[in-house]
């Protein structure tokens, strides 16, 4: 028996999130399937970051224990040919048998990304949000800045959210703007439930004037829900790698 990690990429618009639910079809539940069928086994992957139903990924992990005698690094190449063409294996390996990817330190990297022009670009519908109001880019960065660090983020998670604890580690939170995409990045140890969407959902608020940088402190303060922003349509949002350290 091996253990085998896959890094995965994939357009989560057709999907009802990462993990296997009864209401729609998931990655989680294609990969289980064309995993069976391609090593002739009954497999289930572990992955590292349960993404919501509409978040794509450009790094997400999974890991997942085989017999299997294809070699670690040619999984890859069978499993996309069994794999629809919004998800796509970027490389397999073989790793120690208790690798686990949610319970290994790690820095996970998110981006937000919007549009924001007078109108909609057609091409971009799927993986950025659309935003007409003028945003002021400066006044956000600097409400990004007090993210950084080390803080209790409950005001940033869905109140549904069953973490053990809501202290979170935040290494880079970033806004560019480049013509009309606006960025914004954020690496941390790790994020609850709808996270990163309530950061964007904030900081778009900063940077339409309903609320003010030096504001945020204080919603971090609050440890409650309703002190922070609305929660950033998911279709924005993309995973876009995972270091473990």
């Amino acid at each position: 028996m091996k253990r085998i990690k896959l890094t995965v990429a994939y357009d989560g618009t057709n999907y009802h999130g990462w993990q296997v639910q009864p209401n729609g079809i998931t990655i989680e539940e294609v990969l289980n399937q064309a995993l069976t069928k391609l090593l002739k086994e009954p497999i289930t992957v572990t992955g590292a970051s349960r993404t919501d139903a509409g978040v794509h990924a450009l790094g997400n992990v999974a890991v997942f224990d085989t017999d299997t005698r294809i070699p670690p690094d040619k999984i890859s190449y069978a499993l996309n040919q069994r794999l629809p063409e919004d998800i796509v294996i970027q490389d397999s390996c073989e790793v120690s048998p208790d690798f686990h990817p949610r319970h290994c330190d790690s820095r996970k990297t998110y981006e937000y990304k919007i549009v924001n022009r007078t109108f909609p670009l057609p091409l971009r519908r799927h993986d950025t949000l659309f935003f007409y109001r003028a945003l002021n880019v400066e006044n956000m960065r600097r409400a990004a800045d007090y993210f950084i660090g080390t803080h209790d983020f409950k005001s940033f998670c869905s109140v549904h959210t069953q973490a053990e604890t809501t202290v979170r580690t935040i290494y880079e939170l970033t806004v560019a703007k480049e013509q009309d995409i606006l960025t914004i990045r954020v690496c941390g140890s790790g994020f609850l439930y709808n996270m990163v969407r309530i950061l964007a959902g904030t900081l778009l608020q900063v940077g339409t004037g309903e609320r003010q940088p030096d504001q945020i402190p204080a919603v971090l303060e609050a440890c409650d829900r309703m002190a922070a922003g609305p929660t950033a349509p998911a279709h924005g949002l993309t995973m876009v790698g995972i270091q473990f350290v």
